[in-house]
């Protein structure tokens, strides 16, 4: 039996390489696709607008200005008004990388279909190009993507790791400050409750009552 843990954390891995979608953006609207990266790694991509009719020029209305930020508000890609382009670039900082595509206002309103390709770490790679400019043989070549895999999957766990125990120590901080706002509360109560039977038999002795 082929063991179930490993074959999920591959594909998991894979998902996250590439991801080839189509969508529509409204003139006016704002688009945008979310892809974590981790540090120091390689990712692109390209994009085009679908010809709504096939065999005939793209109308000028279909373009889109096209932004690619950090999580930290990075700008890394910047196009504006075009019907395609692409972008590269070696990541700096771990976390979300946001793609927006934004279509401007149009009258009377019209819908831009977007074929958006977006690569990264090991798919990023053009084993091709690797190939043909180092005379590499087929066998070594294999060899370099399986290591590459292999040191990527490695880096990834490391990575899911990292990102665990800063969601340990989160929840732990979290529960610190339960315990002590709970505690807070019950001495407060009490104080409370102490004042109040405190001010009740002061009052009883002054009207005699006890």
């Amino acid at each position: 039996m082929i063991p179930t843990l490993p074959i999920i954390l591959i594909l998991m891995f894979l998902a996250r390489q590439i991801q080839s979608v189509q969508f529509e953006v409204l003139s006016g609207h704002t688009k945008c696709i979310a892809e974590d990266i981790k540090s120091h790694s390689m990712t692109v991509g390209k994009y085009h607008i679908v010809n709504p009719n096939d065999g005939h020029p793209l109308p000028d209305t279909h373009k889109v200005t096209v932004r690619v930020t950090s999580t930290y508000g990075n700008t890394y890609h910047y196009s504006d008004n075009v019907p395609e382009g692409h972008f590269a670039f070696e990541t700096t900082e771990a976390g979300d990388y946001m793609a927006c595509f934004y279509a401007a206002d149009h009258k009377p309103p019209i819908t831009l279909t977007v074929d958006f390709d977006w690569k990264s770490v090991v798919a990023a790679k053009d084993w091709t190009s690797v190939a043909k400019k180092g005379s590499v043989e087929l066998m070594e070549l294999e060899l370099k993507k399986m290591y590459e895999h292999v040191q990527n999957i490695h880096d990834e766990m490391f990575y899911l790791r990292e990102r665990e125990e800063e969601m340990q120590e989160l929840n732990r901080s979290t529960n610190s400050k339960m315990a002590w706002m709970t505690g807070l509360s019950i001495f407060v109560c009490l104080s409370v409750a102490w004042l109040q039977l405190w001010h009740l038999k002061t009052f009883f002795e002054k009207k005699k009552l006890i």
